[in-house]
């Protein structure tokens, strides 16, 4: 029993000291820079998706139209021709295809607010 108990604060004193606080400050910019990487991301991914990549591209959707839980509407513009296609479960099926060239009377653009438009809205109620 005597051989056990001055094992013991052998052991205790052997552990290294650890510095609270320089942990904590390590661990708190870590967490600040993973939260600064998925605003980032969050950025380049809508700036991304802004672009537009016309030049080139003979396909694009125009519209869609949930008619449905898995069903939708498409309109597609594909070579100046319109396409009307569903899109269920199913498959895909051609709806309609309009004749003639397609109109070019533009639509206006979908404005989406801001993320600081949105909490600013959040922040009123």
């Amino acid at each position: 029993m005597s051989t056990l108990s001055a094992a013991l604060p052998m052991a205790v004193s052997s552990t290294p000291d650890i510095n609270v606080g320089g942990e904590l400050l390590r661990v708190v910019l870590s967490l600040a820079g993973i939260v600064v990487l998925i605003f980032v991301a969050g950025w380049m991914s809508r700036r991304l998706q802004a672009r537009q990549f016309t030049g080139g591209r003979r396909l694009r959707c125009l519209e869609t139209l949930s008619v449905g839980t898995r069903e939708r509407v498409l309109l597609l513009d594909a070579d100046g021709k319109r396409v009307l296609i569903g899109v269920g479960t199913g498959g895909v099926r051609t709806l309609h295809v309009y004749d003639g060239v397609a109109s070019t009377v533009a639509a206006e653009p979908v404005v989406t607010p801001s993320f600081g438009e949105l909490l600013g809205r959040w922040r009123r109620r």
